[in-house]
């Protein structure tokens, strides 16, 4: 059966970088489609007040990383995160990726955070704490590029922290049975981190870009996470009809 996956964009790639590296739908199709070529993608660009009006419009639902906060009381976030409660009230699958992983937390009556410990960028380094069982092929340790100063710091009601680090504790939630948040950026390829990462040197700093810069010589584990993301949506899926 092809999976029709619902794109909640939150934010476009800089004008600067989108020539050389696309923008973020089309790294989310070629991330998933990677590991499953028989898929189907919708885009909602929310980012613009384009909020979907039907939890059922799709199979499962993704939301995208974004240079805003979910704590910068912008209307269309207010928007979305209503939407993102009607998705857990149906039963619906969302994963949320970075700001989308924040947003679940905080519409669900969690909260986020500006960090202290600063940027993370370049390549991120996770324990995994808990197998689950959409958790297949398991390993271990989640490696990802990041790019974020906020972080979920308390959790909703009915999730658990399946992974993190010392300097993100919360990198990998999940919540009942059909949301999943990370922090990471598993559509992000080296480039265009290293690319974003020098666009952003007087926001983050030169130490911490030059220790990010270097990180991405590390392995990461994207077609992982890619494959992780769609068995959660389809187990997901399979829960939710079998109890229709």
């Amino acid at each position: 059966m092809v999976l029709r996956i619902g794109l909640l964009q939150c934010d476009d790639v800089a004008p600067e970088l989108r020539a050389t590296h696309g923008n973020y739908p089309a790294m989310f199709e070629a991330l998933l489609t990677g590991v499953d070529p028989d898929l189907e993608f919708c885009v909602w660009r929310c980012l613009d007040g384009e909020i979907p009006d039907e939890v059922e419009a799709v199979d499962a639902w993704l939301t995208t990383g974004s240079k805003f906060g979910v704590n910068d009381g912008l209307a269309w976030v207010d928007d979305l995160a209503a939407f993102v409660r009607e998705l857990w009230r149906a039963g619906k699958p969302l994963v949320g990726i970075c700001f989308g992983h924040q947003l679940i937390a905080k519409a669900l009556g969690g909260e986020v955070e500006q960090s202290a410990k600063g940027w993370g960028v370049g390549v991120s380094f996770n324990r995994l704490d808990e197998r689950a069982e959409w958790m297949t092929p398991w390993q271990p340790e989640l490696n990802l590029v990041v790019s974020h100063q906020d972080q979920v710091v308390r959790l909703p009601p009915e999730s658990r922290v399946l992974g993190g680090s010392d300097f993100c504790p919360c990198y990998l939630m999940q919540v009942g049975e059909h949301f999943l948040g990370v922090q990471g950026h598993p559509e992000f390829a080296k480039p265009y981190s290293r690319d974003l990462m020098a666009l952003r040197r007087e926001l983050v700093g030169e130490a911490r870009i030059h220790e990010g810069q270097a990180s991405l010589d590390a392995p990461v584990h994207d077609a992982l996470m890619a494959r992780w993301i769609l068995n959660f949506m389809r187990r997901g899926m399979a829960r939710r009809g079998a109890a229709a």
